[in-house]
């Protein structure tokens, strides 16, 4: 039975060990100062530049509307048809060379320019082949929603679609079923597209301040993975009392088998 009490104390330090600690399953921990009120200055987000498989929506609004059929999509009449196949369908896809087709005006070279930018490159091209100053061309150029794909330690893997113009990582997450305690949430990696191909970018959600950071706003196509913590991999609970629970079961089958043996 000594013997017994002995393992029983080393079970019991290895369940403590193996307990996810409390601080690390909590966003946006005060961790520099102890104030009730933290003030975090968020960091700017700068304009997004279109990149390679992106779709646009594009809108062409003159005074005799008739004359710009033409460039709108007619697909918007057929409301059995999701928002996000309305928009792959109706929309303009950037091809692997930065281009869009619009009709009439040809292939359009819009890899690396902001909404703002495309906008008023549409507005000249309109103005010098189709339209005149009295037409009152009125462009609007948007993404068609921000697309991003979430897999690992997380409640809903896969890719989703936010109708948005912009959103923080924790949207994104809350979007997506949340990171459950098993998840390293001090480590989420955020795999981003550039034209150079893509980056591995490491964010903390435990501290403040990756408010702070250029990637607490997420881009269109950003891949979010969450790690999954030791802890998981032993296979123990993620509490103390399933960690108790898990060492009575083992200490009980230990116990009666010693027990048995006695007998023989």
């Amino acid at each position: 039975m000594k013997n017994a009490f002995i393992l029983a104390i080393i079970l019991m330090q290895i369940a403590a060990v193996s307990c996810i600690p409390y601080k690390d399953t909590l966003y946006l921990q005060n961790k520099s100062e102890a104030t009730d009120t933290t003030r975090v200055l968020v960091e700017q987000q700068k304009p997004y530049r279109v990149q390679i498989n992106d779709i646009l929506n594009i809108r062409i609004k003159v005074t005799d509307q008739e004359k710009a059929e033409i460039f709108n999509p007619i697909g918007e009449a057929n409301l059995n048809a999701s928002a996000g196949e309305r928009a792959y369908f109706d929309g303009f896809t950037v091809d692997l060379h930065g281009k869009i087709r619009i009709p009439e005006l040809g292939e359009i070279f819009v890899l690396g320019y902001t909404s703002k930018e495309i906008e008023q490159l549409i507005t000249e091209m309109l103005l010098e082949d189709q339209f005149k100053e009295t037409a009152n061309i009125f462009v609007t150029v948007k993404l068609t929603g921000l697309k991003y794909t979430t897999y690992g330690e997380i409640g809903a893997k896969g890719t989703r679609i936010l109708y948005q113009e912009r959103a923080n990582i924790f949207e994104a997450i809350a979007n997506s079923g949340d990171i459950p305690d098993t998840g390293d949430k001090k480590d989420v990696w955020i795999i981003r597209q550039y034209p150079d191909g893509q980056k591995i970018h490491h964010i903390n959600l435990t501290d403040r301040k990756v408010m702070q950071s250029p990637y607490y706003y997420i881009q269109p196509n950003d891949m979010i993975y969450v790690q999954p913590l030791r802890q998981k991999a032993w296979g123990t609970g993620t509490t103390a009392i399933q960690n108790i629970g898990a060492v009575a079961t083992v200490l009980s089958l230990i116990t009666t088998s010693i027990l048995l043996f006695q007998r023989i």
